[in-house]
């Protein structure tokens, strides 16, 4: 940063919004300054195994395969992610009909969702044509930049 001060409270409390809202990042534009707070989170995947009868016996018991690992909803070829942070929308307005419903057909360039940002109501497009196996988000949910929000096969 070019000389530029800013004040420590503000970052405080930039910072204090991102872990009340559960986000990762948040920005603050004001003239010619620009503050961007973000943080990492770590996820920790933990396995568990179910102890049965079988778990007690002291025989030699014949090896597991171990189930295939889920994709997970940001690493699935047909999900299609937010561009930005801010509050999705599945309908036009409250009480519209939705853009989109699960098993319903999409066209490349289709309106799926909104994402108002700054005020901003932005159209959220079909990056591709399939079929909507799974929406991730529920309306009106915010969202962050990157986050799976629906699926298209």
């Amino acid at each position: 940063m070019s000389g530029v001060q800013f004040d420590p409270s503000a970052i405080r409390e930039l910072a204090k919004i991102l872990r009340e809202t559960d986000l990762t990042e948040i920005e603050l534009v004001e003239k010619d300054s620009r503050i961007r707070v973000a943080r990492q989170i770590t996820v920790q995947q933990v396995a568990t195994v179910a102890a049965g009868p079988a778990a007690a016996a002291p025989a030699a018991a014949a090896p597991v395969a171990a189930a295939p690992e889920p994709v997970s909803d940001a690493a699935h070829p047909g999900a299609v992610t937010s561009p930005m942070v801010g509050v999705a929308y599945l309908a036009p307005e409250p009480g519209a009909a939705p853009f989109i419903t699960v098993g319903g057909r999409v066209a490349q360039g289709q309106t799926v969702m909104l994402i108002e940002a700054m005020k901003t109501f932005n159209q959220i497009r079909a990056p591709r044509a399939g079929v909507v196996t799974r929406i991730l988000i529920e309306s009106g949910s915010p969202v962050e930049y990157g986050e799976p929000l629906l699926i298209i096969e």
